[in-house]
């Protein structure tokens, strides 16, 4: 841990790349759609995290991006688009935010939009096993954060804000 209580994480550096990651990276860059990312947790908050992002990405200009590849594979397309990107979607599962503070480092805050999902659901704080929680239970949950997901993203400088996910990109992607 740094004075300034940050730290470093290294990560070995990988030749390999994903080849459909390649296409779909490619594809979401050239057509201007905005990455959504979520909460991987192991929990039932981060797997009500993952199935909301889930669900935001099938509307309009989103569409899912890989947040291991994002980190890992910084030369990949995926990385490339998610990057730049005029806008990004986070919705993590709760408070402790962890992949909102990493990708703090990654996005100027203009450009993340983030979503604690837990602030708004307000359930699951005893229970830690998404087994526990019944698998309609945690779709119907998913789904009213995605909608609220959604309708916040609608008032977020609506015309600005549709009008530059919309856009290309530009030059990424190569």
């Amino acid at each position: 841990m740094n004075k300034d209580n940050t730290f470093i994480l290294t990560v070995e550096k990988t030749e390999g790349h994903c080849p459909i990651g390649e296409i779909v990276g490619k594809k979401n860059c050239s057509s201007g759609k905005t990455p959504v990312f979520s909460c991987e947790g192991a929990c039932i908050r981060g797997e009500i995290a993952r199935k909301a992002a889930n669900l935001v990405a099938k509307h309009g200009p989103y569409r899912r991006g890989c947040y291991g590849e994002l980190l890992t594979v910084p030369q990949s397309a995926i990385a490339k688009w998610a990057l730049s990107a005029k806008k990004a979607v986070l919705i993590d599962g709760c408070f402790l935010r962890c992949h909102g503070r990493i990708m703090e480092n990654l996005f100027d805050s203009d450009r993340l939009i983030q979503f604690d999902a837990l602030s708004h659901h307000k359930k699951y704080n005893e229970i830690f096993d998404m087994g526990e929680v019944p698998e309609a239970e945690r779709n119907a949950v998913a789904q009213d954060v995605a909608e609220w997901v959604m309708q916040s993203l609608k008032k977020i400088d609506e015309g600005q804000y549709l009008q530059a996910a919309s856009s290309s990109c530009g030059q990424c992607c190569g």
